[in-house]
């Protein structure tokens, strides 16, 4: 990888993209608390990008280009078997994430970044509804 790319790709933001932001903001205007960057149990240096702990929720905002989204994707030309292979192992380790937080109890929500945010909003708000009203389970 070039020096170019290579710094490119240091640029870029890891977590609080604009999307993610907007739905933040969205879900503190309803009033809903979360946990940003939330670690991933069992999964060292993962994270969730917006978390609800008491209840187990866990939402990601997925890139496009990362997250290899079918209506938007582009990879590169140049290179283009290294970022098949990037995009791919990032869709396997999200796959990894889903399966750690659902074994321990979580419900896990995906959006990708184009996806309306007042809808995302909408849709973790019934989540949370759903999971509290959910039988607690005795330890």
């Amino acid at each position: 990888m070039s020096k170019a790319v290579s710094g490119a790709m240091r640029s870029m933001p890891e977590h609080s993209t604009g999307p993610e932001m907007l739905v933040r903001r969205l879900l503190f205007a309803k009033g809903l608390r979360y946990r940003v960057q939330y670690p991933v149990p069992g999964a060292p240096r993962r994270s969730i990008d917006i978390a609800f702990p008491g209840k187990k929720v866990a939402v990601f905002i997925d890139g496009c280009f990362w997250h290899g989204c079918s209506e938007h994707r582009n990879i590169p030309a140049h290179n283009r078997d290294w970022w098949q292979n990037k995009i791919d192992q990032n869709r396997l380790r999200d796959k990894d994430t889903n399966e750690k937080l659902r074994n321990a109890g979580w419900l896990v929500l995906r959006y990708w970044e184009h996806d309306p945010a007042e809808q995302i909003v909408a849709a973790v708000i019934s989540a949370i509804i759903r999971k509290s009203e959910l039988p607690k389970r005795d330890k």
